[in-house]
Formats: structure tokens, sequence, C-alpha cells
């Protein structure tokens, strides 16, 4: 049976005799030339008939073959269920069934005309571009001031664009009963590169009643004909699992009371990383109804729980939407959309809200490097030619679709992401997963701390990536740098606590200095650049870790436990912990619940510990020093260590260091640390001649005053008539922190 297809071209190539080549794809010769049978205000047109299912076409300048061609890339393919009347376009390969859109003017004049309606306080207007003009994309749904909302979207292969939602009876093109006069095509402007890829359309609700729902009816340049897609920049998703429409947010409504906080800077930084879900699902003092979410989190805050932890910031593991339930948060459906099964963006912020409140930060985990392949509406949302999933995508990753940072516009929607979380929800700053450039293109990174920190966007924005093994790029010029969590470190601790290779990192004294001085010859330029842990989300429990070597005496692991938290938080960098570390919990990797009712603050002597050993890297400028190389600065000395002579410690696993010499005498302290199995007794040269009072043990801490109930007079101090201690036993397994008090102090 023979068809007739119209097929239009616009010829922007300026052919001077366009040619249209056919041929066919399923083994046949038939190869054949048309040549245009009319013009109009589009470009050329042809009218061909054929007998297939389908067949592939291109245009040249000319007959024969020795003319100019369109590249191979921009072959074409047609197939019958496009109809009989289809557009292309010069320099692309997509086929539309409905003829494409003509620019209506430009992002910058529109928003020009609309500027004035903006919301100032607590609102993100989408502005990140290429340009460094700060010229406004306006994408996603944003609510104005005089009532109106605007939808922007970023296709630049679309044909036509149509908003549907709950406004409009959800009508466009492709609904099953059209009623054309309801449907509401977006308008398209020229926006990056100033070329036609954002599309526009502002609609005056008759009343504003929420939840306003709605998605994007796309004509032509996905992978499908046309579709139904969800908005990139969505704050949130409806509770439809199946169809996911976007949910219209007003960031506006929520009242701070956070005008006073301050983001602390990262050398103040104490992490305790922790999921939403987990941290209190099952938690008998917690609300049923608000477990495991943003609120049960909040009511923890509310109560004191970390402040009388001691730790400074809130790590959060993902927040962002998830197919998965009650999951890691790993699996991102888009960057913006707050994960609903925790609660409500207004749940979210009065949660950051609270623990501004309570002294803590709050840094959330962003996922950049891949997305949720169960559901994903980018995948295939651009068909731009560049392979599996379009525009957005690159690749593969172990864990699913490799996003295709560095470029641009990607970029854009993903700095987007971070400024809307800081402009609206007031997070203070952000984890990056998996950024090793492997899975991650460092021209993003290198752009975000520029866009928020150096253009005053956020200057003091708390940077973190999980870099793994490290790179020194993202260091920057090292105070204002990416905070890597230190692989070196968490490596080195768990090797030496397991006695045993970790990873293929050794147990042995080479190089056993570099984890604990903030890994500088490794790849940190300043200590600000180094997050210390040897527990994670990622990574088994120490106790859980040394049982994989075949220790088993529960005294022991405890002891292992306790010996490598103290190692974090003495250590130069900034340290982290998990949640449930501070009762030395046994867990395996991955294990997002802590079983709360097996443990109490009151009687569990590790927590105690613990929150004693957390309270003395919070008050002590000693166990928290900043800089490029304390050690040229003066305010960092070794004084044991498997490299220095016999008596202090040559060929042992055990590191010690003292702090603050140039400093006033009340400022400065000793730690040691052993790792070996067997006593070790060494020379210690605390350098001050007095009094050296003991605040902490592997087994006790007790501050002093008012922080703690410690008398410098007890017999566990060492008081020394010159620098040097002769003989100093390390039990096996032991930390120690030592602080010196002037006499006339006590």
């Amino acid at each position: 049976m023979r068809y007739k297809v119209r097929i239009h071209y616009d010829n922007k190539n300026g052919f001077l005799e366009p040619v249209l080549w056919v041929w066919v794809s399923d083994g046949a010769t038939l190869e054949k030339e048309i040549m245009p049978s009319g013009r109009d205000d589009f470009g050329v047109y042809y009218d061909l008939y054929y007998n297939r299912s389908d067949f592939r076409f291109i245009f040249k300048d000319g007959r024969g073959k020795k003319v100019r061609w369109e590249r191979q890339q921009f072959g074409r393919t047609f197939h019958r269920s496009l109809g009989d009347e289809i557009w292309t376009m010069a320099n692309r390969h997509n086929v539309y069934n409905v003829r494409p859109a003509e620019p209506q003017g430009n992002v910058k004049d529109y928003y020009r005309s609309i500027k004035h309606l903006i919301p100032e306080e607590n609102y993100y207007f989408p502005t990140t571009d290429v340009s460094g003009l700060g010229i406004p994309s306006m994408l996603g749904a944003n609510i104005l001031k005089d009532g109106s909302i605007l939808f922007g979207f970023f296709h630049p292969r679309a044909a036509r664009v149509y908003l549907v939602g709950n406004f409009n009876e959800w009508q466009c093109p492709g609904h099953p009963y059209p009623k054309e006069e309801q449907f509401i095509e977006m308008g398209l402007y020229r926006g990056f590169y100033y070329q036609p890829n954002v599309w526009l359309a502002r609609i005056n609700p008759p009343v504003l009643e929420f939840p306003i729902e709605y998605k994007f009816y796309v004509q032509g340049g996905c992978t499908d004909v046309e579709r139904y897609v969800p908005d990139p920049y969505t704050r949130l998703y409806s509770d439809d699992y199946k169809y996911r429409n976007s949910v219209v947010v007003d960031p506006t409504k929520f009242r701070w009371t956070d005008q006073d906080w301050k983001t602390p800077d990262v050398s103040d930084l104490i992490l305790y990383e922790l999921n939403i879900y987990g941290f209190t699902d099952n938690d008998p003092d917690i609300p049923e109804e608000i477990q495991g979410t943003f609120k049960g989190v909040t009511a923890r805050i509310r109560e004191g729980y970390f402040e009388k932890l001691g730790v400074t910031a809130l790590a959060l593991m993902p927040t962002a939407e998830v197919p998965m339930k009650r999951g890691l948060g790993y699996e991102p459906c888009t960057f913006m959309a707050v994960e609903k099964d925790f609660g409500t963006p207004d749940d979210f912020r009065e949660m950051v809200n609270e623990a501004h409140r309570h002294g803590l930060a709050v840094i959330t985990d962003q996922v950049y490097n891949h997305t949720s392949n169960d559901f994903n509406p980018l995948w295939d949302l651009i068909d731009d030619g560049s392979g599996d999933g379009g525009f957005y995508f690159e690749g593969k990753t172990m864990w699913g679709n490799r996003v295709a940072t560095g470029r641009d516009e990607v970029d854009n929607m993903l700095i987007d992401a971070c400024k809307m979380l800081i402009k609206e929800y007031h997070i203070d700053g952000f984890r990056f997963d998996a950024t090793h450039s492997y899975f991650l293109n460092h021209k993003l990174l290198h752009r975000l701390a520029h866009e928020i920190k150096d253009s005053g966007f956020k200057p003091d924005a708390i940077l973190i990536a999980e870099n793994l093994p490290n790179e020194q790029d993202i260091n920057l010029e090292g105070y204002n740098g990416y905070a890597q969590w230190s692989n070196i470190f968490h490596d080195k601790i768990k090797a030496l606590l397991r006695e045993g290779v970790f990873e293929g990192v050794g147990n042995g004294v080479e190089n056993l200095g570099v984890p604990f001085y903030f890994s500088k010859e490794s790849y940190a330029a300043h200590t600000n650049n180094a997050i210390n842990f040897c527990e994670s989300h990622d990574e088994n429990s120490v106790q859980f870790e040394v049982t994989t070597n075949g220790i088993t005496d529960p005294v022991l692991k405890d002891r292992k436990a306790r010996l490598g938290l103290m190692a974090t938080m003495v250590s130069l960098g900034q340290p982290m912990i998990y949640m449930g570390q501070e009762f030395g919990i046994e867990r395996e990797r991955n294990r997002i619940k802590v079983e709360w009712v097996k443990y109490s603050e009151a009687t569990n002597r590790f927590y105690n510990w613990t929150r004693g050993l957390i309270h003395l890297r919070k008050r002590y400028r000693g166990l928290k020093l900043s800089g490029y190389n304390p050690v040229e600065e003066g305010t960092f000395a070794w004084v044991l260590g498997p490299w220095l002579e016999e008596r202090r410690g040559k060929g042992k696993r055990v590191i010690g260091w003292r702090v603050l010499d140039n400093r006033a005498p009340h400022e400065r302290m000793l730690v040691m640390l052993n790792f070996e199995a067997h006593e070790v007794p060494v020379e210690v040269d605390f350098h001050t001649p007095g009094r050296w009072v003991k605040l902490a043990d592997i087994e006790n801490v007790n501050d002093l005053p008012p922080e703690g109930t410690k008398d410098p007079q007890d017999p566990d101090s060492i008081l020394l008539d010159r620098g040097i201690l002769p003989e100093f036993v390390l039990p096996p397994y032991s930390g120690f922190i030592y602080k010196y008090v002037p006499e006339q102090l006590h």
C-alpha cells in the first residue's frame, strides 16, 4: 500500500539546491533523491510517496554524491505513526509531527517585565547561567507577588510545549477528550546562549488553592513523539506514585526566626551524619506519627539531644525525592524536590529553623553523579542525539546512569538546586556524593564554589565532597576549598584497628603521621580540606569491621571503637561521626536504623565518654587547629611517631603531638595514641614545665570546671620540673589528652 507524507525542511543550512535523500535500513538497496515540491514560510517541502512503515532521510545541496551534505549524525528516521505531515530543522536529527514554534522574545526582556513581582525574602528565582550576567532562566513554578504563577521549562529540542494541570483540567493536545479553548501553550524564548530553549507561561488561577499540580506536555524533541513530563525544577512531587505530578510550592509562607544565625567556620565543625527516616524510626521517645520524618528530627533537636552530645552540624543524608521508601536516599528522581515521605517543605524548614536556634548547622547530601533508574523524569527528556538517556546523561556508574555534569546547562540546574536550598531552606552547606572525576566532572564543583561563595551568594557556605580517592584540584586555595571525606584517614584507621589490611591499606607504620596531620602529604592543602571519620553510612562500624578479622572479645571491640573515635576527634581536620556511633553500636555498612530502645544516654558509658570527648573538641582550640601547615606556623609539634628515635616510638604504631607551644600557656595541649596490642614505654616531650592535667583517656573523660569536675591536683596529673617526662607507659590500644594548667589557675 502506498502512503504520502509531506516533509518540511527549514533549510537553515542555506543549501542552494536542497535535495532530500531517502534510503531504507532493512537491508534493501532503495536510495533516491527527491526534489522540493514547493516552498512556504517555513522553508521547502517535499511530497513523498512510500510503501514501507519507516525510512531514513537526510538533506544535501544538489544532486549526486559529490556535493555538500548534512553531517551523518543528522540522518533522520520517519515512521508511519508520525502522520502525513512532518517538520525538520537543519542541524537537528529530530522529526516533528507539528510545526516547531518560533521564538517570541528573550528571557532577559521577559524578566524585566515581571521583575517587580518577584518575592525578595526566602525565595529563589532561578538565575544561574553561563553568561556571567546573571540573566534569570525563570525555570520551575514561581509564584509572583500578584498571585500569578510563572512556569519555566528548559527544552532546546521541543517543537511545542503545553502547560497542563488541575487548573485547566489537564487539557492539551494529548488529552483523550481535548478542549482546545483550555489549552495553555507555552511561549518559546531565547535563553541560554541566546538560543531558543526556554519555554514560559504565566497563569492567573482564579483562586490560588493548594495543592496546584502540573506537568508539561512536550511535542517533539524527546525519544517519544509526544509525552507528559514532570518539571525538572519542581520543589515537590504529588502523592501519586504512578504519575508523579509536580506540585507548586510557596516558599514565602514559612516564618523564620533564625535571623541571628551565622554558619560556623569550617574549623568549628563536628559533624553528625544521619538519615532522616532511620534516625527516629521506632524511637520510643518520639510520637509514632512523626517517627522517620523531619518532624521527628525536629523533636530530637528541641529536646536538646545534639546540644547535649556537643556536635555542631547535622550532615543529612539525601533529602531529595527518591522512588524507594525507607532507603538510603541515593537514587534521586530530580534534584530540587523534597522527599515527601519525610514531610512537607515547611516541615523541612521548621527542622532547619529549629537546628539554627539550637546552634546546629545543617548540611544536605547532594547526589549529582547519577539518578534513579526507576523513576527518572530526565531520562530521554531531551533527545539531542548524544546517546542513551539524551541531554542530561553521559555514560553509566555502578549506581545508575551518569549525569552529564560539565555540560553548562546541566550544571546550571544543579547549581540552582543548591541556591534554592540555601535561599528557601536556609541550608548552611552541602556534601556532594561520589565526586571523583570518574563519576562527576569537576567543572561543576569549581563553578559551584565560585557562584555560591566567591560571587557573594553565600560566602560562608560549607562545601564537602566525597571524593574517593582524594584529588587535589578541588582544594581550591585551601581555606576556601572543598572539605573532602578523607579516604586516607578512614582506611588507615580501619587497617590499624582491625590489625590487618583494609581495602589495600596495610596496618604498618609507613607514613603513619599523614592521616593524623590532615592528610597534607597526600592531598589536602589546608586543614579545612579534610573530614576525618572512621564510621559513616557507607562503612562498617569499627566493632563490626574488627570482627571481620577475628577480633571477637566484646571488651576489646569496645576499646577499639573508642580508640577510633578518639583518633577522629583529635586529628587535624574536621571530625564526623555517624548516628549511633556515640553508643559504640556494632552494625554493617548501609544500616540506617538505630534501635534507640536499647540505649540510654543516662546509663550508657560509651555515650557519656563520647559526649565528654566531643565537648573537649568543641571547647579547646588546641583540638581544632586550623591552617596550611601548623608545624611551620609553630602551633603543632610531633612528640611520638614511628619515624622518631627509639625512645619516642621508633618502629611502633604510636603517634603523639603537642599544640600551641607559642600561645598562652593555658592553651597548650598534648595528645597520644597507641594502636599496638602491647604496652609501649616512651619518653614524652611536654615542652612546658609545670602541671599537665589528664582530661581524657580511652576509658574516661573529665574536663576542667565549669564544663567538668576535674581537679588539677588529681594523682593522674603530671608535674614536671622540666619539659621532658623520661618514661610514660602507653597501654595497649590507648589514647590520652593532656592539658597544661598554670599553677596560678588552680
